[in-house]
């Protein structure tokens, strides 16, 4: 099938299964990419742990921060579904930073996050992404504002309500009634712009090399393996990755290194039409389409 007739099919699959997908596949070795709506600017949910363990990572390293440095973190104290980590705790703990980017990033652990972004606001994220030459990651907010959503002002059975909100209430310029939705106010990032913060982790780029190792690491050590990684994992590859959700959004970030030395980079995000919080069937789908372009894409 020729690439063209091939993406057709892709975008159909995915206007098919409900999803609205914009995913880029990347070469790191000869930057040869295949891509869907690669640029299209989407909210980045939990993905922005990344460029925040980025940051605290060069912190670190310039001697701004000590990993070692304990935190007094106050309890989450979330009882509705989805959070984990210290987000649900009840009771105040004593985090080390190093520990702290651990469960951040392999955990997802918003109130993790946002210990770090305590010690690294926002705005300093996005400074030091432009020193190191990532400028298309755009980074607003903490991860707390993420939690207040209309999810959380739904009994459990009519979550399919707030789903219905996310899909309904957004604008053809991308504005959106639910603000963490709206990409003039959210945390943003195209395909094209995760893959470009994926080539700089894994190949020589402004990024020092023991700040990209170690943020390479704590990709690897990700617990939160449903959606791309059943189709990119196996004893001859190593998957490394970063999920994202919120509402309707389900995104991964990641890289496939494979044993004959070939690695890729994969950005799946996308936003789903149907008005419901469980989808596997979604999950698979965009696990399915990313396979895909890497499959078509190793064989050029």
């Amino acid at each position: 099938m020729s690439t063209e007739a091939l993406l057709h099919d892709l975008r159909g699959q995915l206007r098919d299964g409900g999803l609205h997908g914009c995913l880029l596949v990347r070469d790191l070795h000869t930057g040869e990419e295949l891509g869907i709506e690669p640029d299209t600017q989407l909210p980045s949910a939990s993905l922005v742990k990344v460029p925040l363990a980025l940051a605290t990572l060069e912190r670190v390293r310039r001697g701004e921060l000590d990993g070692a440095t304990p935190l007094d973190v106050p309890p989450g104290r979330i009882t509705t579904a989805g959070p984990i980590g210290l987000s649900r705790f009840r009771h105040p703990a004593r985090i080390a930073v190093d520990d702290l980017l651990y469960l951040s990033t392999c955990l997802s652990d918003s109130h993790a996050a946002d210990a770090l972004f305590g010690l690294t606001p926002p705005a300093r994220v996005a400074d030091i992404l432009h020193e190191l030459g990532l400028r298309d990651i755009t980074v607003r907010h903490t991860m707390n504002e993420l939690m207040d959503t209309p999810v959380e002002r739904f009994d459990a059975a009519d979550v399919h309500l707030a789903h219905a909100l996310a899909i309904d209430a957004g604008t053809s310029g991308r504005g959106h009634r639910v603000p963490q939705l709206d990409t003039t106010r959210a945390n943003i990032g195209s395909a094209r712009a995760w893959a470009e913060l994926l080539q700089a982790l894994w190949t020589p780029s402004k990024i020092h090399p023991e700040v990209a190792e170690h943020v390479r690491d704590l990709m690897a050590h990700n617990v939160l393996r449903h959606r791309l990684a059943p189709d990119f994992s196996s004893d001859a590859t190593t998957w490394s990755s970063k999920t994202g959700t919120l509402l309707n959004l389900r995104h991964e970030i990641g890289v496939v290194e494979h044993s004959d030395g070939q690695a890729f980079a994969i950005a799946a995000l996308t936003e789903s039409l149907v008005p419901a919080s469980s989808q596997p069937g979604a999950e698979a789908l965009m696990a399915q389409v990313a396979r895909t372009l890497r499959d078509h894409l190793r064989q050029l």
